[in-house]
């Protein structure tokens, strides 16, 4: 059980892991896809609440993760042409606080079969690399974007607004997608490693967690280099915390977290202050909220009020996102959006997908199939193009190193 990974597909991998604790699975029993929906729409989260009250469940271990769950991955604006997607698999295997567990779900009125005590291991495929190149937002056009943003908060349009620049390219087709989850996920055990629909990625940025009553949410937003050496690294996270750019940026980013809560806690709280949180190729300002519900609010209900944050979108929301469909030339799809997982009685964990890649199916002929990631950086009024261009940078990293 030391490799959960070898349990999902290697075509269309269902993975969700951070530090140990993973979800592996396979085999579509039910997929639910939505296109212009949100998170919190009755035809998401409501037909979800539906689906968890008809089903017979034993649950045994009760760990997160155990008995009914759906893998789910939504695109950053309703919008887009992309499909938002909610998963439940035949098979999972799992493993959380030193246990491991398979769970098998089906229809009632699928016959009983023997069955293995584990589901086959698969072999993974053989290596191979991603060939990339600019996108439709080049560097060039991305500064010029930049420079447009900062104009639309210099003439008051927007306080803060978070613009992305794409990199495309192919893979072999038939690759073993489950090589790139691996590569991220012993680069970045930090991090929430996640495969669902094709979209793999490594977030540091938890969106929402619920248990047991418990809400918490980590917000991530202003962003530096990490340094060559010890003493030009610990001047880069010195740096960072007095960044007047960068508090003002992860203010608004803090504050749009716990205006969205607000209404669905009884009791709230944030640090006064945010922390620098040492990623392997990056430090970011951090800081965590944590909450307690006062209502029987569902995680993808508050995936629905807390998305998209102002880390990702910008203050405020709707006018930034029109801001966003101004001068980005691409769509999105799921890139910054919700990525998770959903269990019966609400609870999950909830990222946003950042660090990550779309890899599409190939045509039938083609020896290749595409793939996009994306990276994007918070602008504020005194941003400067070539900071942000070289922010985005840093933040493909993670994704183009574990493509090459």
């Amino acid at each position: 059980m030391d490799d959960v990974l070898a349990y999902t597909t290697p075509y269309d991998p269902l993975f969700w892991s951070r530090r140990g604790e993973s979800l592996a699975a396979f085999g579509d029993l039910l997929t639910l896809r939505y296109r212009g929906a949100r998170p919190g729409d009755a035809s998401v989260a409501g037909r979800w609440r539906a689906i968890a009250a008809a089903a017979e469940i034993d649950d045994p271990v009760q760990l997160p993760g155990t008995g009914l769950v759906a893998f789910g991955s939504f695109v950053f604006d309703p919008r887009s042409e992309r499909e938002s997607v909610l998963r439940v698999p035949g098979t999972i295997v799992g493993r959380h606080s030193g246990r491991a567990w398979v769970t098998r779900l089906a229809f009632d009125d699928t016959p009983d079969e023997p069955e293995p005590e584990l589901p086959p291991r698969s072999p993974f495929g053989p290596h191979w690399s991603a060939s990339l190149g600019p996108g439709r937002q080049t560097a060039e056009a991305y500064q010029d974007a930049v420079r447009r943003g900062v104009e639309a908060i210099q003439a008051g349009e927007v306080g803060k607004v978070v613009l992305a620049r794409d990199i495309t390219g192919t893979i072999p087709a038939g690759s073993d997608l489950r090589r790139l989850v691996r590569s991220l996920h012993e680069g970045y055990p930090d991090c929430w490693i996640f495969a669902v629909d094709g979209l793999i990625g490594a977030s540091p940025e938890t969106l929402v967690t619920v248990s047991g009553g418990t809400v918490t949410a980590r917000v991530l937003a202003g962003t530096v280099a990490r340094g060559a050496d010890a003493d030009s690294d610990a001047a880069a996270s010195l740096g960072l915390s007095e960044s007047t750019k960068d508090q003002e940026e992860h203010r608004f980013a803090v504050q749009s977290v716990l205006t969205a809560l607000r209404p669905h806690t009884s009791a709230l709280a944030a640090a006064e202050q945010p922390f620098t949180l040492k990623l392997p190729n990056v430090w970011h300002l951090a800081t965590d909220v944590e909450g307690v519900l006062s209502e029987a609010a569902s995680s993808l209900d508050l995936v629905g009020v807390l998305h998209p944050t102002a880390a990702v979108a910008g203050t405020p929301t709707d006018v930034a996102i029109e801001v966003i469909r101004r001068l980005e030339p691409f769509d999105r799809g799921r890139y910054a959006g919700a990525v998770g997982w959903i269990g019966a009685s609400g609870d999950g964990e909830w990222a946003i997908a950042l660090r990550c890649a779309q890899i599409d199916r190939a045509e039938p002929s083609s020896p290749t199939a595409p793939i996009t990631a994306y990276a994007g950086a918070g602008i504020v009024a005194d941003s400067v193009p070539e900071s942000e261009l070289l922010e985005t940078r840093v933040k493909f990293r993670p994704i183009v190193d574990a493509l090459a």
